[in-house]
Order: structure tokens, then C-alpha cells, then sequence
């Protein structure tokens, strides 16, 4: 069993000659590995859902995990007090792939004043009632802040599709709803990204591959352990008998969206250690190449600080 690490033991820095080269190459060469910005040929076969990039879990991978957190607290720090970019995270799996754990986990050492999470689940009256981008437009995080989305708009193209009864909910008039309607609505996406990103947020989206057995025993495990029971539902059971068919719109939904601007990770979720880790380093990879600075003081400003010293002083 992997051992608890206590993020706070680690001593916070935050000039920019902190020593974070060798630990921040480690982290990001494991993200990068799953990191997808072009689409063409794009396979989800092609990455393996139990792959632990030859680490193994223990001392190794905690430490590093820590330090990834570590490291992910001062680039927030900075984030805030630069003030121009803002960042989202955007976060799609199948049920039990370990979403609420992950953000839980790399976010843990956030300044929670930074960081907003939005669950986007069945849309509401007014919701509807609107352009299926409008209430994540809604929710997007200001200059300075990290947002999260726990599913987002890509559902859209996902449960919305598998599920085409659903889309009739959504009241769009029957000329538009030809049969390039998912093409269509991925041009929307990339365009509404592109558009994010020519204005100062970095947008990250994360897909937890999980197998469809590891899936089965998480989900025995919610059954059998009562403090878990609460997470099953046999809606669930529903959706796992159309694992191929979200499989299928997964793969299009990935290869028709990834961008350099707003690049997919295929994160391997069967050991959610790793989950962890490549999200953190991801993450850290990405702020870090912003190269985010605290404002600098003027003269004048470091006058006035001098003399509100030392009238505290006084």
C-alpha cells in the first residue's frame, strides 16, 4: 500500500531560482507521453489504461506526487498575483474512473480562493433553454484562478449521443439537426477553445481511461464496503452496457477536439496513483511554460514601502 505523504512538510519557495529543473523534467516527460494535440489516426487502443510509465507505486511515486503539489501551490500563488491568464481544467471519464479523487488529490494543496470546481450534470429548465456552451461560458474562471469542470460541455457530444432521446430535450429546431450535427458541434467546441486561448486561458482537458474491468471492481467495491454504497446507482449498470458505444464517442469526440491550444491527455486510470501523478505533472508542465512572475516593485513603491516600515515601526 502506497504511503500517505504530508505536502505541508515540504518548504515552500517562491523565487524563481528555486531548484525544480530535474523534478519538473521527471513530471512533465510522464505527461507528455499521453498528451494529444492532433487528431489524425488517433486510437484510444493506443494507449493502455493500466500503464505506470515503469514506476511502481510507493516512497518514489509519493515523493514525487508531493512535490508536484508543492510545486502546483507557488505556480497558483503566481497565477494569482500575475493576473493575466486564467486556467481550465476540464475533466471526462466513465463512472469510477476516479474524476472527484484525482481533483481531490492534485488540488489538494491549492489556495481554495483560487480554484472553483463546477459538476456539470443534467442541464436545468434555463440551461436548456439557452446554446448547449452557455452555462459552461457561465462558469469560466477569471484572470488569475484555476477552474475545473467535472464533465463539461463535451458531454454534448457524448451522453447527448448515445443517448439521442435526450437531445429532443434540448428543443433545436429539426433543420438543424442533420446528420453532421456531432461534426458540427465539435466546430463549435474547437472554435469556442481557440477562442478561450487567443484571450489568456490555458485550457487542459484530462480523460481518465479506465478498463472496463477495473471498472467492474470498483464498482463491486461500492457494493460490498456500506461507506461506498452511496456511490452506486443502478443507472450506473445502464451505462456500463453501452461501454462500446461511449468508447466509439470518446474516440471521435478526442480525435475531432485536440489542439496544441487545447491539447486531450489520455490519462491511464486503473491505478489512480498514476492518475495522480500525470495530472499533477501536466498541470505543472503547462503553468510553468506560461512563466508566470509576481509583479515587480517600483522605486516609488518600495519608498512607500520603506516608510510604512518604519512608521510601524515607530
Amino acid at each position: 500500500m502506497a504511503r500517505t505523504v504530508d505536502t505541508r512538510s515540504f518548504v515552500r519557495h517562491d523565487e524563481p531560482s528555486f531548484p525544480m529543473k530535474k523534478l519538473h523534467k521527471k513530471m512533465a516527460a510522464l505527461a507528455r507521453r499521453y498528451r494529444v494535440t492532433k487528431g489524425d489516426d488517433f486510437a484510444l487502443n493506443d494507449f493502455a489504461t493500466d500503464d505506470t510509465g515503469k514506476l511502481e507505486p510507493g516512497a518514489e511515486a509519493d515523493d514525487l506526487l508531493a512535490h508536484g503539489v508543492n510545486l502546483l501551490s507557488n505556480l497558483q500563488e503566481r497565477l494569482y498575483a500575475d493576473d493575466r491568464w486564467s486556467v481550465l481544467l476540464i475533466f471526462q471519464a466513465m463512472d469510477a474512473a476516479g474524476k472527484d479523487g484525482t481533483i481531490k488529490h492534485v488540488m489538494s494543496g491549492i489556495n481554495p480562493a483560487g480554484c472553483e470546481v463546477t459538476a456539470f450534470k443534467q442541464p436545468s429548465s434555463l440551461e436548456l433553454a439557452h446554446d448547449f456552451l452557455w452555462r459552461a461560458g457561465v462558469a469560466l474562471p477569471q484572470r488569475g484562478k484555476i477552474g475545473i469542470f467535472n464533465r463539461s460541455y463535451y458531454e454534448e457530444t457524448l451522453i447527448v449521443r448515445v443517448h439521442r432521446e435526450v437531445l429532443k430535450a434540448e428543443n433545436i429546431p429539426p433543420s438543424l439537426m442533420g446528420k453532421h450535427l456531432w461534426k458540427e458541434r465539435f466546430q463549435d467546441i474547437n472554435a469556442f477553445e481557440r477562442h478561450l486561448a487567443r484571450n489568456g486561458t490555458l485550457v487542459l482537458k484530462f480523460f481518465l481511461h479506465l478498463s472496463k474491468h477495473e471498472q467492474k471492481k470498483r464498482f463491486l467495491a461500492r457494493l460490498d464496503e456500506p461507506a461506498k454504497n452511496w456511490k452506486f446507482s443502478p443507472a450506473d449498470l445502464r451505462e456500463r452496457a453501452l461501454w462500446d458505444d461511449y468508447q466509439d464517442a470518446y474516440e471521435e469526440m478526442i480525435g475531432a477536439t485536440a489542439t496544441p491550444h487545447a491539447p486531450w491527455y489520455i490519462v491511464p486510470a486503473d491505478n489512480k496513483w498514476y492518475t495522480h501523478l500525470v495530472v499533477a505533472g501536466a498541470v505543472v508542465d503547462a503553468l510553468d511554460a506560461l512563466d508566470l512572475k509576481f509583479p515587480a516593485v517600483t522605486r516609488e513603491q518600495r519608498e512607500a514601502l520603506r516608510k510604512a516600515r518604519e512608521q510601524l515601526a515607530g
